[in-house]
């Protein structure tokens, strides 16, 4: 019978290179052209953590001045 639970080296934690962990899921609503396009990029997901985190960066900016 297998393992309900999967692989044992599924369960173990995933390892990052990233300074911060990205522990946190956030779930958006896009137009149907916008998800066609997101998903014609070769990583997607990382394409919209970087638009994101530029966008933050630039309202701190502008808050700061």
């Amino acid at each position: 019978m297998p393992n309900p639970k999967g692989k044992p080296e599924n369960l173990q934690p995933l390892s990052t290179d990233r300074e911060e962990p990205l522990t946190k899921t956030l779930t958006i609503r896009v137009s149907e052209s916008m998800y066609t396009e997101l998903k014609a990029k070769d990583n997607s997901a990382e394409y919209c953590r970087e638009a994101i985190q530029e966008k933050l960066d630039r309202d701190k900016q502008s808050k700061s001045e």
